[in-house]
């Protein structure tokens, strides 16, 4: 117990100072073994998951691969038949009952798993597909009108050519060539300039306009480029209708174009796209899902080795080793089913939500969050997000990453329903068009706007969409308004004029 003596009298406090214990309970998350190694493995693509496996294989002597007959055994095998409210029950009642118990250890609910780094177990360069993809994003909000576009920029090389024919777009999505084309254009409006282009042609033509350089004279050298390969300088001369010295400014102009925009991501690592899962109609009119088999490595431990060593080893060191291999072994085993089983669970429950694009098409697509899936399956948001990254569902109308069939959201303000970004976006975009000359708004009055009307953003987030939609910052915006309004003073401009 501790005691306080004051003395008033002289103005000075005197205190003695005891010693005690106390208890206090915290809380903190703890990454054991087991789950930094199941987090690690499902987010890893097929193709690096069997690099990681094959390197365990080679030291680790306690795992072996399994024959084809074992590894069906071992295998997971659940195969859904999406058919209306039977599967969500059926979803929500596996989740809960039947899952392993390390399933609620990195997946079902647990409340520190979103704080743990994804980013540590992926690579920081961007490719031209990822660039492409983020564009995307911004520039459409409509769930079908994205589907496209992904569909397109899965299509690009890595020059940033798409196919003469565009792999017959319209007809495996079911949309119309119409929709098809306008997505395009708008592809061909993005970053880098000329990609997109579906032949040499059309990117030259596409950073000409870029440039508004895309005259009659330039349109029809760029039309006859056959001509300037051959140095048939005289035919073009007269095609274009220009002098000597028009014509050579014009090919010099053409020789600084990039015929291959595309190439400056060339250095990034590209992968084949081997999908996770097939999704197959079904004969009740549903839709049939099975995991695609060659990508679930297939391993085993060897308990009849390990058997065999324990009652022959002596040294402590060497039983330590091989009880560390054991676990290990184990561990893996065990991270490799659930991995398979979660990517499954996800996957069916996309297709069931998704159930009308399968079905009817891109315009049937229909707007879709991590967080509505999560909650169907009884999993963490985080996990979902693990699985939609780096896995394929191969279907009836094309072969798609599963994070296609999301958009992201903004939580809500006063802790409503949270607000798709493509929606934002749109709402930023919206504030900046209508605000006055006089009165520009900066990011920062911008975040205020969206918190009143219930969209609780970050400072950084607004500068990095409005930078997304090419909108030039505030202090830039009033800039083209001040020398918009000298320029009109200048012209003679009074505002009166009919």
């Amino acid at each position: 117990m501790s005691k306080t003596q004051t003395n008033f009298s002289n103005g000075s406090c005197f205190m003695a100072l005891t010693q005690r214990l106390e208890f206090r309970q915290s809380q903190s998350l703890v990454m054991s073994p087991q789950l930094m190694q199941a987090i690690k493995l499902l987010q890893l693509s097929n193709l690096d998951l069997m690099t990681f496996v094959e390197e365990e294989l080679e030291c680790n002597p306690l795992l072996e691969r399994a024959s084809d007959d074992a590894a069906g055994a071992e295998a997971p095998t659940e195969v859904d038949q999406v058919s209306g409210d039977q599967l969500a029950e059926a979803q929500v009642r596996d989740a809960r009952d039947g899952a392993m118990t390390t399933y609620t250890e990195w997946g079902g609910g647990g409340s520190g798993d979103e704080d743990y780094n994804l980013e540590a177990f992926v690579a920081s360069e961007t490719t031209l597909s990822d660039h492409l993809a983020e564009q995307l994003s911004v520039a459409f909000t409509a769930p079908a009108q994205r589907m496209i576009g992904q569909y397109l920029i899965d299509l690009v090389d890595e020059a940033g050519y798409l196919p003469p024919d565009l792999g017959q777009a319209a007809e495996r999505l079911g949309a119309t060539q119409e929709d098809v084309e306008h997505v395009l254009a708008v592809l061909q409006e993005f970053d880098p300039p000329g990609v997109c282009a579906r032949n040499l042609r059309e990117c030259l033509a596409i950073q000409l306009r870029e440039l508004d350089r895309y005259d009659p004279a330039m349109q029809a050298l760029v039309e006859h480029l056959d001509l300037l390969a051959k140095r048939d300088i005289a035919s073009l001369r007269k095609l274009c209708g220009v002098d000597d010295e028009d014509i050579a400014d014009m090919i010099d102009e053409l020789r600084r174009l990039s015929p291959k925009p595309g190439m400056k991501f060339g250095s990034a690592r590209l992968q084949t796209m081997v999908p996770d899962v097939y999704v197959r109609p079904a004969p009740d009119g549903g839709w049939h899902v099975e995991l695609n088999s060659d990508t679930l490595p297939r391993v085993l431990v060897n308990q009849t080795y390990y058997s065999k060593l324990s009652k022959k080893i002596g040294k402590d060191v060497d039983k330590s080793y091989f009880n560390d291999a054991l676990q290990n072994a184990t561990r893996l085993v065990r991270a490799l089913d659930q991995r398979a089983r979660t990517i499954l669970k996800v996957a069916t429950e996309i297709v069931r939500q998704q159930d009308g694009f399968f079905t009817l098409g891109v315009a049937h697509l229909r707007p879709l969050n991590l967080k509505a899936v999560a909650e169907a399956i009884q999993m963490h948001e985080s996990t979902v997000s693990r699985v939609t990254a780096n896995k394929y569902m191969a279907t009836n109308r094309g072969t798609f990453e599963l994070k296609y069939f999301f958009t992201a959201s903004i939580p809500s303000a006063d802790g409503g329903e949270a607000h798709s970004a493509e929606a934002v976006r749109h709402r930023i975009k919206q504030l900046i068009e209508s605000e006055e000359p006089s009165a520009v708004l900066s990011d920062d009055a911008i975040v205020e706007r969206l918190r009143v009307s219930g969209i609780d953003i970050a400072r950084r987030t607004v500068a990095k969409y409005r930078e997304a939609m090419r909108i030039r910052s505030s202090v830039q915006r009033r800039r083209d308004n001040m020398w918009s309004t000298m320029n009109s003073r200048a012209s003679g401009g009074t505002g009166l004029d009919k």
